[in-house]
This record gives structure tokens, sequence and C-alpha cells, in this order.
């Protein structure tokens, strides 16, 4: 598990470089003045940033396949190979020339990244029991908080001698980490005792006996993603080039973030053990997406307050619904389903980034934005009841 771990912090890394320094990058690439409108006070329009997000987001699409694989190779092999791809491609990013090339060059290296933490997951769940399935679940978005939020920290504290160049090319630290570790990153025993059963990945069409669950899984992953897409990507931007917080005010945030995150796994871990998957991770999604509402609402503390919020509202489902997504499917086709879910992800960030960015332009108002992109997701937690609750029960029993 703590191997896992390890991949989860290096993907962190990778993946959240370009939310926390997008600030940096908007006026790195773009003209930032003195101006009213959004163009004006971050160099980089608001749909702009959003295309340039959502190319990055759609290029995750390839991890279907890439996690697919896990279903023939195994997850090792998947987890290290395309971790390590993802973070070289990090590192090359750090000599963009210009915007699109950055986002080009990222986006390279996206499949591999989002992979890596789908079966990470997935490798986690097949690892464990069901009394440890929700706390490995935690562990592992406890990890890729802690990656992402380094990010964050270093770019706010050192932004003035780093840039976002120089956070870019910090990507060799978890490079290295990775190559330490990976001795200790074993295959899974599920895995492993399906013999020859795992000759190809499902990447078509679905058997038959998942695909209701698979759209339920994919429906949800879809809703989660409008919100948390624009509410995570804009999130430093908003606050450094709009509400300008300066460097020390971010990184507090984003610590006070982190300390009530932990508090919000260990929380939501007790939750999915004692009450259930689905009610847990249901009225997490309702509180994500109130959270993001909060956030962009429009003052200085409504962004701190919202953030540290969504931090721990999305900490109280990251565990339930991480464990049910798993727990619902055979391990022949487990870590296609998380591809496919990554997938639907995909689609849903980038309706949201659209979306969001495009509102936020036509008023420049991050809070109509909000309330047009957030607020219309919340019915979606009824989806829920539509799949078993899986407390308490081996994924086995559940295709007996």
């Amino acid at each position: 598990m703590l191997a896992l771990a390890v991949v989860a912090l290096a993907a962190g890394f990778g993946q959240f470089g370009a939310v926390a320094t997008l600030g940096d990058v908007a006026r790195g690439f773009g003209h930032a003045v003195h101006g009213d409108t959004i163009a004006e006070q971050a160099g980089l329009s608001a749909t702009e940033v959003g295309l340039g997000l959502a190319v990055l987001r759609l290029a995750s699409l390839g991890a279907l396949r890439v996690a697919g694989a896990a279903d023939r190779v195994g997850r090792r092999r998947v987890l290290l190979g395309a971790t390590a791809f993802g973070l070289v491609v990090t590192i090359l990013a750090a000599a963009s020339p210009g915007y699109w090339w950055f986002v080009v060059i990222l986006a390279a290296g996206r499949p591999a990244l989002s992979a890596a933490v789908s079966v990470a997951q997935v490798a986690a769940v097949e690892e464990t029991g069901t009394r440890d399935r929700a706390k490995a679940v935690a562990l592992l978005a406890a990890a890729y908080a802690a990656g992402s939020g380094i990010t964050v920290v270093l770019h706010s504290l050192a932004k003035g001698v780093l840039g976002f160049r120089g956070i870019f090319a910090l990507a060799i630290v978890p490079l290295l980490l990775l190559w330490w570790v990976r001795g200790r990153v074993s295959e899974t025993g599920r895995f492993s005792q399906m013999g020859g059963e795992h000759a190809a990945p499902v990447l078509g069409p679905v058997a038959r006996p998942y695909r209701r669950r698979l759209a339920v899984v994919a429906g949800l992953a879809f809703a989660v993603a409008v919100v948390a897409g624009p509410a995570n990507s804009f999130l430093f931007l908003y606050a450094q080039n709009v509400r300008h917080l300066v460097g020390w005010e971010t990184a507090v945030m984003v610590v006070v973030a982190g300390g009530a995150g932990f508090g919000g796994l260990v929380a939501g871990r007790w939750l999915a053990d004692h009450i259930g998957r689905r009610p847990t991770a249901g009225i997490g999604l309702v509180l994500i997406a109130l959270a993001a509402t909060l956030t962009y609402s429009g003052s200085t503390p409504a962004l701190l307050l919202g953030y540290v919020a969504g931090v721990t509202t999305g900490s109280i489902f990251a565990p339930a619904a991480g464990a049910l997504s798993n727990e619902l499917f055979p391990t022949a086709v487990r870590a296609s389903v998380g591809g496919w879910t990554v997938a639907a992800g995909v689609l849903g960030a980038t309706a949201g980034l659209l979306l969001f960015g495009a509102v936020a332009d036509v008023g420049n108002r991050f809070s109509v934005a909000a309330l047009a992109t957030f607020l219309p997701v919340i019915p979606a937690a009824l989806l829920f009841r539509l799949v078993p609750e899986t407390r308490g029960r081996e994924p086995e029993e559940l295709w007996e």
C-alpha cells in the first residue's frame, strides 16, 4: 500500500502542475494588465484558458487504452511504465516555447498519469479485504493530494525563483522516487490468481452483465468531473490573478485545506464502512457542488472557506466512491472499467471547463459561471440508488 501511495503521489505531482501554476502560465504566455476583464487580469481569457485545460482533459481519453492494458499485462507493469512516462513528459513541458506548445506537450503525458491513478486504485482494492478497502482508497487519495499540494506550495512560496518552468522540471524528484520503490510495487494477488483468464483487456463493449453498472458509474464520474474540472482547474488563476492572493496566503490556504482534507478522509472512510458507500458518496457529491459554488461566489473569505470546504467534502467522497466503483466489478474487467470511468470524467471535466470559461467571459463574473455549472449537477447524486450497496461484501460476492 505504501508503494502504491508513492505512485499516487508521483502522479499527483505530475498532473497538478498545470493547475497549480496556471496563473503564472497565463501571465508568462499572455499579457496581464490592470483592467476589468478576465483576460486583462489573468493574461489570457477564461475561454482560452478553459480551452487549453479542456484539451488536457480530453487527452486523458487515452487512459482508456492504457488502463485497459492492466487487465492483460498486469497492474504492476502499467503502474510503473505509465507513471514514469508521464513524469518524463512533464519534465519536457518545462521547455515549452508558448502556451499551446505547453498544452500539447502536457497532453502527451496526461493519459499515462490518469491511467496510473486509476490502476493504483484498482490494485489497492484488489490487495485488501472489505474491512480495509476504504482505508486503502483513502490512503491513495491522501498521497495524490500530497503530490498535488506540494506543487502548489512550492510554486506559491518560490515562484519568483522557480517559475512554472522550475516546477515542471522538479518532476525529476518523484521520477527518482518511483525508481527507488519500483521493487516494492508487486502484482496483485487477485490478478495473479486469474491464470490465463486475462488474455485481452475489455476495451470494446463491456460484457452484458456489467453494462448497467458501468453506465451508472460512468454517469457519476461525468457529474463529479463537471464540478471538479473547472472548480480545481481555475482555482489558482482565480486566487492569484483575480482575488490577488500573494504567495504565502495561497500556501497557507493549501496547508490548512490539506489538514482539513485529512480529517475528511478519516471521516469518509468511517462513514463508508459504517453507514455505507452509497449514502456517503451521494451526500459528498452534493456538498462538493455547494462548496465549489461558494468558492467562486465573489469574495476572498468565500474563496478561502469554499476551498477548504471543497477539499474536505471531496475527501469525504473519495473513499466511498473509490471503493464502490471498484467493488461493483470483477477482477477480469476492473482495470478496463477504471479506464471507462476516467474517460467519462474527462468528458465531464471538458464540458464543465468549456461552460464555466464561456459563462465567466460573458459577464466577467466567476460567480455566475459557478452557479450555471455546479448547481445543476446536484440531482446526479440520485444515481447512487441504481447500484447495490457494497459495504461489508467482497467483490466476488456480487457476481456469484
